[in-house]
Formats: structure tokens, sequence, C-alpha cells
């Protein structure tokens, strides 16, 4: 059964609100939690464009929240956030918490084929339910007005989400994601376990191999890299997705950084410019 979402907890931060809310999820059989950034209104009426927000291994809805200070340009810009969480939480599955890697917190925004993992549905849930909760319960949100990104495993979920919904989205951008997963070793432990043993069903997830099939994406692509990460040159690969985009013809800003590292630092020194990318690309929707 759907239900209004709840409001949990509230912060005003730069004229807006940072609102955090529970509902029950039909999608994926339990309660979730997001977080929305409502910017101060310039009118009662306006109707504010969307950035979602998905986040990396471990997190939940309030990492980005606390820790990007994405709200000052978002007021600026007049763009909601919304910040679902990573993984669906409280279901109890034998296994589910035994890695930081796999299970809770690190649903990997695909749609699990193995039967143990029925309930990881974590596409479905920020494509098609959290949309639907957003228009239904908040008319000052305007979910036709619609850019993604994300961080890491989260960078992950933005890309080929966009990718698979070019329809949906203005725009995408991702701060040091995990674009190549059938390629290495957090992508092939979560998709072996999640999808099961059928590789053709792991390339559905992967942005590398995604992008191979895209055509008419009229916003570049932006990503943001620490040259610095510790995960760079096993975990992320970007420079494959580089390359993937090359042979694509499909247009890509790929921002190596030098110094900076995978964590919150990093975000909170280039998200102004991830928020002014989005805001152009929503603004001239």
């Amino acid at each position: 059964m759907e239900e209004k979402p709840t409001e949990i907890s509230t912060s005003k931060m730069f004229g807006g609100y940072n609102r955090r809310y529970r509902h029950f999820s039909p999608t994926l059989g339990c309660s979730m939690t997001f977080t929305v950034y409502f910017p101060p209104p310039s009118s009662p009426s306006q109707k504010f464009p969307i950035l979602y927000w998905l986040s990396g291994l471990t997190c939940t809805d309030e990492n980005f929240i606390m820790k990007s200070g994405a709200q000052r340009a978002a007021s600026g810009e007049g763009i909601a956030l919304v910040a679902p969480d990573t993984s669906p939480r409280g279901l109890n599955i034998e296994g589910e918490a035994d890695s930081w890697d796999f299970g809770v917190g690190a649903g990997f925004y695909l749609n699990a084929k193995e039967e143990k993992w029925k309930n990881w549905r974590m596409y479905d849930y920020v494509v098609k339910e959290l949309p639907k909760v957003l228009s239904e319960n908040f008319e000052q949100l305007d979910t036709s007005r619609a850019s993604i990104s994300g961080h890491s495993m989260g960078g992950h979920g933005a890309l080929t989400i966009y990718l698979k919904n070019l329809e949906k989205y203005k725009a995408v951008s991702a701060f040091a994601p995990v674009t190549n997963p059938t390629n290495c070793p957090w992508g092939q432990k979560a998709f072996s376990n999640y999808l099961g043993s059928d590789k053709s069903d792991w390339q559905e997830y992967d942005a590398t191999l995604l992008i191979e099939k895209c055509s008419k994406i009229s916003t570049p692509i932006l990503i943001d890299q620490g040259e610095d990460d510790k995960f760079l040159h096993d975990q992320l690969l970007p420079h494959n997705f580089e390359d993937a985009c090359k042979g694509a013809n499909a247009p890509l800003v790929l921002r190596m950084q030098p110094g900076y590292d995978h964590s919150y630092y990093f975000i909170s020194t280039f998200i102004d410019d991830h928020i002014h990318h989005h805001a152009k690309a929503l603004k001239c929707a």
C-alpha cells in the first residue's frame, strides 16, 4: 500500500528548508527515507525543477544534505535537491550487512534478479516510484523538469539511469563515478550477487557499455574525478568511459582534479559547478 510521506525533520538553510521524510515503498517492500531541499520561493505559485542526488556505498539520504553545501547554489538557482537512501533497510535478509560494499547501503541502483535480493530494486524506486511520490505530494515540485547526479556508486547510478532514460532527465553529472562496473571488483561483486551469472544482464547497468548505444545526448556529461582518489585505478575507471564516449561521439567533460580524494571535501569544492551545470539545462527545458 502507498502512503503519504511523513516529515521526520526540518532545518532551515540559505532561506530554504531541508525536509526529511519517511514513507513505505511498495517497490522495495520496506519503509524508506528521503530528503528534499526546498529553495526559497520567489512567489507562492513557483514550481521548482529537481536535481536528484544518488549517494555512494555506506551512505544514507543525509550524507549529501549534511556535507556537500549544495544548498547555497541550489537556493540561488531555485532548484530543489532530492536525496533518496541507497538501499532497502530493515528487511533482515541473511548476509545483508556482512560487508560494506554489498547489501544494506549498497543498492547499486539496479533491479536485482536473484530471488534472495528481490527487494533490491533501487532502479525502479529512483526512476518510477520516487518521482510519483514527489508529484503526488509536493505541488511545489515540477517533476517534469529533472536532472540527476551522484557520487561513486551513486555516480554509477546517475550515469546509467540517465543513459537508459534520456527522455526523463535534462542532464547528468557525477563525482568519482564507478563508470565501468563490469570490470571492477565492486561491480563484479554486486552484479554477480544481485543479477546472477549471466553477464548480459550486467551490461544493462554499465555506463561504459550503455554509452555505446546512445545518441542525441545534447547536454555534455560532467564528471569530476580526484587524481588522489585511492579508488581511481581499480574501481572507478573514468578513462574507460572517456574512451567509450569518444567512440560514440558523446559529449563529455571529464575534469581530473589534482590533489583531491574520494571524500565530501572534494565534492563540496566543486558542487557549485555541478548545480550551475544542471541549472542551465533545467532552465532551457
